[in-house]
């Protein structure tokens, strides 16, 4: 319908709805960003309740049950960059809603798996859809928020996806206790689908993800005339670089140890469903951690807040081998809160060395470079447990993870907080 008012006229279907005090676009673009990563989250991390499954279904080795969540980074890996790049020229929308579809129908396609080679494949397909959510989700997110904001703000976001991992790994384990785990992947795979059609419509409907308008000045980081820009739009390429190493040292500690504490747990005796349990109290920590860390590092600052989640992160690794499982049980929710609220600082810092119109292509780079570690780690440290042990792999993991500490020290003084 048109309006014709003088000489202007004014096409009314395609002009966004008005604001509200309840929907503004600063609202909307949380929202919808944080329930996709709810969904995908859920999907990446009920992955760690089902291996334990399929090892014991498909008789799979340590190192394949590594090898079968590096297939789902790998493949997060591969597109999460050019993903990045497609969005600058034509927008978030359709591929954040596209990759959410693909994910949520592969996943239920690992209904129908007979073994290990079938399940690497769908699960490779899982990882190419979900690879399109972190970039794009943040970076709708970050335009969204002035620089004083954007870091809390991801924070709640990240708040949502750990929400999905704890909701969702409890539901599938549960699902999967009453009728398989068959039907259980089926039916929050369709789940996931239904979400990907519901957030095209929520970003058609309010006009986001579509286009990359110039952000305003008053949001632009300050003094970017005074330090050397890259090509790629980093504007402190070693204050990036050390934040990026960071990143994936915790991205590997972090999908190491959710491989194989299960296992750890089964050793000490643990059913299944207590396995279930220890895992969704590991992501209710991480979502409470992601929410918080985000707001205390804007508090606080960044580098107290990375000493005290790294430092605090190995203690509960240690703690978690040499104890009994009841012991080791009640710490997962301390852990969870550690091992996860890290990344709430680290995503919320790659903003401050990156100029406002690069931030897509950057942030797919800085989740890449993760994914790459996070799907590197279960492989490594799955045949590492296959030759020392799974208990040594873990306290492996905890001295990687003290690694960042020196790092984060170098990093003290690129940032503009500490």
């Amino acid at each position: 319908m048109s309006v014709d008012a003088g000489d202007t006229v004014i096409n009314v279907r395609e002009a966004p709805p008005e604001p509200s005090q309840y929907a503004t676009p600063e609202r909307v673009a949380l929202s919808a960003s944080s329930g996709a990563h709810f969904v995908h989250d859920g999907v990446a991390d009920s992955l760690y309740v089902l291996l334990p499954m399929w090892a014991q279904a498909f008789g799979l080795t340590y190192t394949q049950v590594g090898s079968l969540k590096t297939a789902y980074s790998a493949a997060m890996a591969v597109f999460q960059m050019p993903a990045g790049l497609v969005a600058e020229r034509f927008g978030e929308r359709f591929l954040l809603a596209g990759g959410t579809v693909l994910a949520g129908g592969a996943f239920a396609a690992m209904a129908i798996a007979t073994g290990y080679l079938s399940l690497f494949f769908m699960i490779l397909l899982v990882g190419l859809g979900s690879s399109v959510q972190h970039p794009l989700a943040s970076a709708i997110i970050s335009r969204a928020y002035p620089p004083d904001q954007r870091r809390s703000a991801l924070g709640i976001y990240n708040f949502f996806g750990d929400l999905g991992k704890m909701v969702v790994a409890f539901g599938v384990a549960s699902a999967a206790g009453l009728v398989g785990w068959k039907l259980a992947v089926a039916g929050y795979g369709a789940v996931v689908v239904a979400a990907g059609l519901l957030l095209l419509f929520v970003l058609r409907y309010f006009a986001l993800g579509n286009t990359v308008p110039p952000e305003p000045a008053q949001h632009r980081p300050i003094a970017l005339t005074k330090v050397a820009r890259s090509d790629f739009g980093v504007t402190d390429v070693r204050g990036f670089t050390l934040l990026s190493a960071i990143h994936v040292i915790d991205s590997a500690s972090r999908t190491g140890t959710l491989t194989l504490l299960p296992f750890v747990l089964i050793e000490k005796g643990a059913s299944p469903s207590l396995i279930g349990l220890a895992l969704a109290l590991i992501f209710a920590g991480g979502a409470i951690g992601k929410l918080a860390c985000g707001v205390l590092a804007d508090r606080v600052g960044i580098l107290r807040t990375l000493v005290l989640t790294e430092v605090a992160t190995a203690g509960i690794l240690i703690a978690a081998v040499q104890t009994q499982w009841t012991v080791t049980l009640a710490l997962m929710p301390m852990l969870g809160i550690a091992l996860n609220g890290t990344s709430s600082v680290l995503y919320g810092t790659v903003t401050d060395f990156v100029r406002p119109d690069r931030q897509a292509r950057m942030f797919g780079l800085f989740y890449t470079l993760g994914s790459l570690a996070g799907g590197s780690a279960p492989l490594v440290f799955g045949a590492a447990s296959d030759w020392i042990g799974v208990s040594h792999a873990i306290l492996g993991l905890a001295g990687l993870v003290l690694a960042t500490l020196p790092l984060a020290l170098l990093l003290r003084e690129h940032l503009r907080q500490t």
